[in-house]
């Protein structure tokens, strides 16, 4: 296990980069705790992968360091920086058991047997395929295919981290929470480095106690699943983050103040910065409730999800989302929005920019 420090990383695949959109990932500044669970999540072409590639060693960045435990492993290959994968596809061998699955990355590196043995057998239990040990690896399901392959990732000892590139992509939907499960209990156990790499919110959010959210090669928010839930740091999170995502409305600074459809909308704390830019209003859905005033609004599609419903609105010509706990709202209803003053969240250009209310006691809802 180990300590990952990102420094000052940056990647490009063109051999001479001019500007910093010829860089697949911006400069990054990352540390990863050693023994922490993390997640890397983003859309399909964000970087994830490249980032991940550059972990292992199977890309070297263009700039900057990679440093386990204080030691810079940029230049070395894969094989000297004890590092595990597990992939999208499971990578087992179908002609060998369950056993010699697991068994292969210990004898490969000349364990006696009885270590081997003794390493199996805990893993084996851990994934509950004690049973399955002695069947040949090809007659497996597929879920049970990619417990071995995360298996042989984790039955050595002396890893740095443990990285998971999409593994669960080609597992059935009723078996991933399954999975998912089995992998947040592996990591509590074993305690190992764990980096997960995935365009799921629900596999990065159930998985990790820190997500690193990416857009267009750069971080954009480090956190944990509630502070990405209830503060995104940009309006991307917001979006990317949550069903349905933040509502994000255009608005004007009036004396400071926000004003969306000639009404003022009160913040959660004071903006920060001189807000010289596009200025937007963010709130959550699940902070957005139906009052006898507030917000003047149309409804225009009510969805029942089960324990709550969404309330799709329209004012100011821009779409906002309620999740309530129902109601009989019809379509054409005129209702008031009220947006819970503490997440109502002001974003110029993106990017987050109020600060947090000074503590005078609770606040209400505008």
């Amino acid at each position: 296990m180990a300590k990952i420090t990102l420094s000052k990383l940056r990647h490009s695949y063109l051999s001479a980069p001019k500007s910093a959109s010829d860089y697949a990932l911006k400069e990054i500044d990352l540390d990863w705790t050693d023994g922490g669970a993390y997640a890397l999540l983003g859309p399909s072409g964000c970087g994830k992968s490249t980032l991940l590639n550059i972990i292992s060693g199977l890309l070297v960045p263009s700039e900057g360091k990679i440093l386990f435990d204080g030691q810079d492993v940029t230049a070395l290959p894969p094989d000297q920086r004890n590092i595990a994968q597990v992939f999208q596809f499971p990578v087992i061998y179908d002609t060998m058991t369950v056993y010699d699955n697991l068994a292969f990355p210990l004898r490969n590196r000349g364990r006696d047997e009885a270590t081997v043995r003794q390493r199996v057998m805990a893993i084996a239990e851990m994934l509950e395929v004690t049973e399955m040990l002695d069947q040949k690896a090809a007659g497996l399901s597929p879920d049970n295919k990619q417990k071995i392959s995360m298996g042989r990732g984790l039955v050595r000892e002396d890893v740095n981290v443990v990285m998971f590139d999409e593994p669960l992509t080609v597992i059935d939907p009723h078996l991933k929470w399954k999975l998912r499960s089995k992998l947040k209990e592996l990591h509590q156990r074993v305690k190992a480095t764990m980096i997960y790499v995935t365009h799921d919110q629900t596999e990065a959010l159930t998985f990790a106690d820190q997500v690193v959210v990416m857009q267009l090669g750069e971080v954009v928010q480090i956190g944990t699943p509630v502070e990405l839930f209830e503060r995104p740091a940009h309006t991307f999170v917001g979006h990317f983050i949550g069903s349905p995502g933040m509502n994000i409305l255009p608005c004007e600074l009036q004396h400071g103040a926000a004003v969306f459809a000639g009404q003022q909308i009160m913040l959660e704390g004071p903006i920060q910065g001189a807000a010289e830019g596009q200025t937007e209003i963010g709130i959550r859905p699940e902070f957005v409730s139906l009052a006898d005033h507030g917000l003047p609004a149309t409804v225009t599609k009510v969805s029942d999800i089960g324990r709550h419903t969404v309330v799709e609105c329209e004012a100011g010509g821009c779409r906002i989302n309620a999740v309530t706990e129902g109601g009989a709202l019809e379509k054409g209803s005129a209702v008031h929005l009220a947006f819970r003053q503490d997440m109502t969240r002001l974003y110029v250009d993106g990017w987050l920019a109020t600060a947090t209310a000074n503590a005078t006691g609770e606040q209400g809802a505008a």
